[in-house]
């Protein structure tokens, strides 16, 4: 058992994870090419991190995240939060308030999965639980970092562009029960809450305000082609946003485990069309009357830093901001954040409501003020 002695200057930050699958396993890997970063370069800026500890209800799976890393396997989830400076939480969604509950009484900070919970009343108390702890918190709405939806965003907020007309977004992956997700969980009900909407595209409701502003009202349908209780596997919504402009979201769990997970998006301007044609490598095209514009692959960071864009990950934001409250200081917000991912919970909850309405037009509270 690693045991958390008091924290002094200089001293790496010690990161726990709650839960050891596939997402856990990206964040490993990323916190892994940050230490390999910092240990290039010795005026690196990345604070030094290491994983220490790490739980699973299967303890074998929990082996194989910490083995990799010279982690302790830990006997319960209190075990990793006594040995950790932040902890990640990456377990199915159901466990996620719980465990939140755990991190936030022993004051650690906090990266928490998406979706926050199950449901909007549990996501709330969630976001109440890490408000009044007063947590440095990250949450993983990671594709808000993704240098091809940076590159878009750009383009779209570029006056010569002109205003918002209308965005069509299309997001499908295979049903993630099977194949390189192994997610089973997701086909249980208590455990995912829901399908295809909340479990993979709140990531894509949370980037249509992100890149488009308010969403003023959702009109949407859903399909059980999968015949599991309760886990929607097709999505279509309707989006009004306040500016005006209108958009809809298809979001799709197929069984074609031939095709990997894609995003893209149509954006129509007054004066341009910028198109994402996939959410890793792109390219971003823009076209206007003066010509097109292509960015993509290994092309997206250089363009993006001639703008002043920076691209840190998440887990590197979350590093310094671990490392400021650590050494005394007052960490900025991290973006996105609890708050951040509640509002998407918030769009999700109108979606549904829509649809088990038939479709009927479901009016969208305002964005809180922060």
């Amino acid at each position: 058992m690693v045991t958390r002695a008091p924290y002094c200057a200089g001293m790496s930050i010690r990161v726990g994870f709650l839960g050891a699958g596939l997402i856990a396993a990206y964040h490993a890997i990323q916190l892994n090419e940050l230490r390999d970063r910092a240990a290039a370069d010795p005026g690196s800026a990345i604070p030094p991190h290491r994983i220490v500890s790490v739980f699973d209800p299967d303890r074998d799976r929990a082996a194989g995240l910490a083995g990799g890393q010279g982690a302790e396997v830990a006997a319960d989830p209190d075990e990793v939060i006594d040995a950790s400076d932040v902890v990640f939480v990456c377990t199915w969604t159901s466990e996620h308030l719980p465990l939140v509950r755990r991190v936030a009484a022993a004051g650690r900070a906090l990266f928490c999965e998406k979706p926050l919970s199950v449901d909007l009343d549990r996501s709330r108390e969630l976001v109440d639980v890490v408000t009044d702890a007063g947590l440095v918190n990250m949450v993983g709405l990671v594709m808000r970092s993704a240098p091809t939806l940076l590159v878009l965003r750009e383009m779209v907020d570029d006056p010569a562009s002109g205003r918002v007309m209308n965005v069509v977004f299309r997001d499908d992956q295979y049903i993630p029960t099977q194949g390189m997700y192994a997610s089973t969980w997701r086909g249980d009900r208590s455990l995912a809450g829901s399908g295809a909407l909340m479990e993979h595209s709140i990531h894509d409701l949370d980037l249509l305000e992100w890149l488009f502003g308010p969403v003023g009202s959702i009109s949407a349908r859903q399909s059980f082609f999968h015949g599991i209780d309760g886990i929607e596997d097709s999505v279509g919504a309707l989006i009004g946003f306040d500016s005006g402009a209108t958009g809809s979201l298809a979001s799709i769990w197929h069984d074609v485990l031939s095709r990997p997970s894609q995003r893209r998006m149509e954006v129509f301007c007054e004066n341009a069309t910028i198109t994402l044609v996939s959410d890793d490598i792109g390219p971003v095209i823009r076209q206007s009357s003066d010509g097109e514009e292509v960015v993509g692959g290994d092309d997206l960071i250089p363009w993006l830093a001639a703008r002043g864009v920076a691209t840190p990950s998440a887990e590197e934001e979350l590093l310094r901001a671990v490392r400021t409250q650590l050494d005394g200081g007052t960490a900025p917000r991290l973006r996105p954040d609890i708050d951040d991912a509640l509002r998407a919970h918030v769009l999700a909850d109108a979606t549904y409501r829509s649809a088990a309405a038939g479709g009927a037009p479901v009016s969208v509270p305002a964005v809180p003020s922060r």
